[in-house]
């Protein structure tokens, strides 16, 4: 089966501070990839360059068999495709924030119909029985009319899952779906990314949430400092390894 998701040599600065440094690894359709590491090691930066909200200095990104970067400019610096696969590549995947960046002026259903509507073309009606399908799968069913602001943090976060999700991507990337929940309402949401696993999603996912991260995926990949430092199934990287490195970072959250 050949890769849905396919980066090579992929590098990234800011100014002086060389954040992702020569990252390379694949992914089939179907498969779930957890990365993890330390704050500042480059992982939210990795998923925004794939995504195309940030540029990227060096390497290629091969995603559904579109090339995102076609080559080299005179000073050595990625040449991206034209404008027109940018998009195709942009409308095949799809990234759930942290902070579930809805529109707050919107109800709930108009945020999962809006950009199908708009940017797909897609027929209202269409987009709208879909959007209610969507809302269904996440639990979420009574809360169509409701606005951002009245619903819970964990209600906020599976309605940014079904938008994403309502533009019908091949590749679902997920920046830390945890990270701004209280704890109690995190279960909720790794339940229904556990359920998109289940149904054969092609997933991304950037977590610090340990068990979830090992249970969920069939490959995962550890970083630190801007490059892999390991990577491998769940089993090897979390009982196997024998990377200092990584032992070092997953004592840290056994103990907490």
């Amino acid at each position: 089966m050949n890769a849905v998701l396919k980066v090579e040599h992929l590098k990234k600065s800011f100014g002086d501070n060389h954040v992702l440094k020569d990252i390379s690894f694949d992914l089939k359709e179907g498969e779930v990839l957890s990365i993890i590491g330390p704050s500042g090691s480059g992982k939210s930066t990795l998923l925004r360059c794939i995504t195309q909200l940030e540029t990227m200095n060096a390497g290629t990104v091969c995603v559904n068999g579109k090339d995102m970067v076609v080559g080299v400019d005179k000073k050595g610096v990625a040449k991206y495709a034209p404008a027109s696969v940018l998009r195709e590549i942009r409308l095949s995947t799809g990234l759930v924030f942290q902070n579930f960046n809805l529109f707050p002026h919107l109800t709930v259903l108009q945020n999962l119909t809006i950009a199908p509507i708009r940017v797909l073309g897609m027929d209202r009606e269409k987009a709208r029985k879909r959007g209610r399908e969507l809302l269904k799968q996440m639990g979420l069913e009574t809360k169509e009319k409701a606005y951002p602001c009245e619903l819970s943090g964990g209600q906020q976060q599976r309605v940014s899952i079904a938008r994403a999700l309502a533009m019908q991507p091949k590749i679902l990337f997920f920046d830390e779906p945890t990270s701004a929940l209280d704890p109690e309402l995190t279960g909720e949401v790794l339940k229904i990314i556990k359920g998109l696993a289940d149904q054969k999603m092609t997933m991304v996912i950037v977590t610090h949430e340990m068990a979830f991260a090992r249970d969920v995926a069939n490959k995962v990949i550890f970083m630190d400092q801007g490059v892999i430092v390991e990577q491998g199934t769940p089993d090897f990287v979390f009982n196997q390894s024998g990377n200092e490195r990584l032992a070092s970072f997953l004592s840290r959250f056994a103990q907490g």
